[in-house]
């Protein structure tokens, strides 16, 4: 007596098949989300910093960071030192991603947090101190008069933000600029690039490396 065989009919193996794809589906639809998301972020960043610079100079008629009476405006906060003899003069000096206390652009963070413009810590020596963006990187800002952070970039202030990677960096440029990440007011570099270094050509952005995007407002 033959023992039949039993196996999947072509009806269950199209069962299986479909399963499959719609999981698979359901998995490239979250990482869309989630890739969507972080770029959201990501562009809320550049767009929301101008906002303390303008409300902070409104209500005190100065620059957050370059403020000469930071420490009489606002209760708590530190005037800076650095560079000598620029303090008060309209103009955020020091590096955008400047880890130096006493730089306006590292206090610009401390000045805006105290006036309650923006959440996080207020102590310069605080781990979480300088602020990161969606992706962990590190983002800031100067005026575009004392530091060309990209050759080319106009504006009166850049902002900065680092470690994005270059798949977002593309998006990023199309939601918020020309499309093309070498022109414009928003421009990419790679990441660690020297003050002035030429930004990079949307063609040659790899979607995998992280990069520097800089927006000039």
């Amino acid at each position: 007596m033959k023992s039949q065989q039993s196996g999947f009919t072509l009806v269950e193996i199209a069962i299986v098949l479909v399963i499959i794809g719609l999981l698979l589906g359901g998995v490239l639809k979250g990482q869309e989300l989630i890739n969507s998301a972080k770029v959201k972020n990501l562009a809320n960043d550049f767009r929301v910093i101008p906002t303390y610079i303008y409300a902070f100079q409104d209500k005190f008629k100065a620059l957050p960071g370059d403020d000469a009476q930071a420490n009489t405006h606002v209760n708590g906060a530190t005037t800076a030192t650095t560079p000598a003899g620029g303090i008060g003069n309209g103009v955020i000096n020091g590096n955008w991603n400047s880890t130096t206390a006493t730089d306006e652009s590292a206090l610009f963070w401390q000045h805006v947090r105290l006036s309650n413009l923006a959440a996080g810590p207020t102590a310069t020596g605080d781990a979480d101190y300088y602020p990161k963006n969606a992706v962990g990187g590190r983002i800031g800002i100067t005026s575009a008069t004392a530091a060309q952070t990209v050759g080319g970039i106009t504006g009166t202030y850049v902002v900065c933000s680092a470690s994005i990677l270059g798949k977002f960096a593309k998006q990023l440029d199309v939601q918020m600029d020309d499309g093309n990440t070498a022109t414009g007011s928003m421009r990419t570099v790679a990441d660690a690039t020297a003050s002035g270094g030429a930004a990079v050509a949307t063609a040659t952005v790899d979607d995998a490396t992280s990069y520097q995007v800089c927006m000039g407002f």
